[in-house]
């Protein structure tokens, strides 16, 4: 029997590296999940004869696993596309959550005194587990618009959070020195919380997905810690993998910004900023708009147009119609690409995603690196609810926020084209340069319903 369970675990550790392998092109991606769930659920087959249950708990265990399966599957297949960095943030939570409860009822097992080896990784799954519990919460509510997704600060802010932090240094020492009681590691657990909010708080709506990549890692941590707890080579592996990826797409994450993950962390970024961050002279400037049907003409006689898909995009839910007009374009000889933007959207990879549901084929979608030399030969680029990602000031402004951060070249296409809903800024806080180029056209309005009458008007052109 002890046989078969190391199988089932290295098989389980097979699938979820063959998946995570797979999940690293939009191509693969519905299949690595699928791949990984098998891993999960072979897993959990394996783990459950082991545990020595009565037939009361094992029921209660039973009755779980239903009701996480429904929850999961009907919340996952219900949940909107634009909802789904907050089902993301949601769900890692949750995992962090129950990594921290493992741990908690480890140490209530192990008594007062437990070996060094037994209880430091239920410590630290308890605090880095909790940690991103809170933070994911945070996360969930900013994201959903329950709080608000600018940065939520108070003077002494880094003191109050160097506090905390000491604090839970304090009750680790007691409880891995003096006592394993239960008011220590609950006490720590409560502080692991106090801090994920407190940590979240301050970090603005543009760098969650910095922060949903930090958390994922953290969860990933808090996991493959309670697996060296419960001595369980499938979290082991579940969660170190889950840490090293987290960490290297927050990695990635921040250079694709071009700021530091101190910056994302503590600097605040988002705050409205009426001075050197705010596109110069735009006070007074006026914008071009057009017609429908002018511009309907200018993409059907182009060569090669580039679209760019941005939050907005993702809000309208105007993923089909984007696909549609691409497609009428086709038909008339032209070019199209999509160029995407590493932090476009709430998550990574959240235009991939968005796009490939329309059935967008995947040859379309080029990454940054590989279409920004492109944007100088495009006749037109059409910008459907993006904006800091496209801005000339992360390029000519070094007083602006995003100075510094990786930008797609639309302003080098011979004609840009701004689908927005008004003159706001992005997330960033800053008016956009672009807008008042003399080569941009704005069209004005709800994304879906102006690419509706852009196909519409391009079929009579």
């Amino acid at each position: 029997m002890t046989v078969v369970i190391t199988l089932a675990y290295l098989l389980a550790a097979v699938l979820f590296i063959l998946g995570l392998k797979q999940l690293s092109s939009p191509k693969g991606a519905r299949n690595g999940n699928f791949i990984a769930a098998l891993g999960m659920v072979i897993a959990l087959a394996a783990t459950i004869p082991q545990l020595h249950f009565t037939t009361t708990g094992l029921i209660i265990v039973l009755v779980g696993v239903v009701i996480g399966s429904v929850i999961g599957t009907v919340g996952a297949r219900m949940v909107k596309m634009t909802a789904i960095p907050q089902m993301v943030a949601l769900f890692n939570g949750v995992g962090g959550g129950a990594a921290a409860l493992v741990a908690v009822s480890e140490l209530l097992r192990l008594g007062a005194h437990p070996p060094f080896a037994e209880a430091f990784p239920s410590v630290f799954s308890i605090v880095i587990g909790s940690i991103s519990f809170a933070g994911s919460m945070v996360a969930f509510a900013k994201l959903q618009e329950l709080l608000t997704g600018t940065p939520i600060t108070y003077p002494g802010q880094q003191v109050v959070n160097a506090l905390l932090a000491a604090a839970i240094v304090g009750f680790v020492v007691a409880v891995l020195v003096i006592a394993s009681i239960p008011f220590s590691f609950l006490a720590l657990m409560v502080l692991a919380v106090v801090l994920g909010v407190a940590f979240v708080l301050p970090i603005g709506g543009a760098d969650m997905p910095v922060v949903i990549s930090l958390l994922n890692a953290f969860t990933g941590l808090a996991v493959a810690a309670s697996g060296f707890t419960l001595n369980n080579f499938a979290l082991i592996v579940a969660g170190t993998l889950v840490g090293a990826s987290g960490s290297l797409l927050t990695k990635l994450m921040s250079d694709a910004m071009g700021r530091s993950l101190g910056n994302i962390l503590f600097g605040a970024f988002g705050q409205v900023h009426a001075g050197a961050g705010t596109a110069a002279g735009a006070q007074g400037r006026t914008v071009r708009t057009s017609s429908i049907e002018d511009l309907a003409t200018l993409l059907a006689y182009s060569r090669r147009v580039i679209i760019v898909p941005g939050y907005g995009l993702a809000v309208a839910q105007a993923q089909h119609a984007v696909r549609e007009l691409a497609e009428l374009l086709e038909k008339r000889g032209v070019e199209v690409n999509y160029a995407i933007h590493p932090v476009a959207g709430r998550m990574p990879g959240h235009m991939n995603v968005l796009l490939a549901e329309a059935n967008v084929p995947y040859e379309q979608l080029k990454e940054m690196d590989d279409i920004n030399d492109e944007f100088k030969n495009a006749d037109v680029v059409l910008v459907v609810g993006a904006n800091d990602v496209v801005n000339p000031a992360a390029r000519s402004t070094p007083g602006s926020p995003i100075y510094g951060m990786p930008i797609l070249n639309a302003d080098q296409a011979h004609n840009i084209v701004f689908l927005k809903r008004s003159m706001r800024p992005g997330f960033a806080g800053i008016d956009n340069d672009l807008l008042y180029d003399p080569k941009t056209i704005m069209l004005f309005g709800d994304a879906k319903d102006s690419l509706t009458k852009l196909v519409s008007a391009v079929k009579a052109a």
